[in-house]
């Protein structure tokens, strides 16, 4: 993929309400950078279903549609990495307890879908409790071609 135009890193940090409004301004954002950078068609989609998925979970799930809580959005980029961080003020989240959606018994359940899909578009998706609630969520995709054998 093409190297970003500035060939530096480009930062964008926001506080979110939480709010459905809030995980399409979040996901327009990542969209333009995703842009920016290079990435394909199929990949600025794949990432945007991730964060829209990270954000839904954050305002939805985390923060119940409280509108006293807040989401921490933050896209950063590199020439080599694009790095998300969605973080809510929740109660907190063990992807564990997550039914797994392949599982026969769980196919016609509406949760967990999002989280299989964000781990399956992205190369890195970790989760990390925030003090003192809620729930970081890490997403990151390579700007770069895996090497053969890699």
């Amino acid at each position: 993929m093409p190297e970003p135009a500035s060939g530096h890193t480009q930062h964008a940090d926001q506080l979110l309400d939480s709010t459905l409004e809030s995980v399409d301004v979040g996901e327009a954002l990542v969209l333009r950078t995703a842009r920016d950078l290079g990435m394909d068609e199929d990949t600025q989609h794949r990432v945007g279903i991730s964060v829209r998925e990270a954000l839904v979970n954050a305002v939805a799930h985390g923060n119940r549609y409280n509108v006293r809580k807040k989401v921490h959005f933050v896209v950063e980029s590199d020439p080599e990495t694009l790095t998300i961080r969605i973080e809510d003020e929740g109660d907190g989240f063990h992807e564990a307890s997550v039914p797994d959606p392949t599982d026969a018994a769980n196919i016609m359940r509406h949760s967990g879908r999002g989280l299989l899909m964000m781990r399956a578009f992205m190369d890195v998706v970790d989760y990390q409790p925030r003090v003192p609630t809620g729930t970081s969520v890490r997403m990151v995709k390579s700007l770069r071609p895996a090497e053969a054998g890699a």
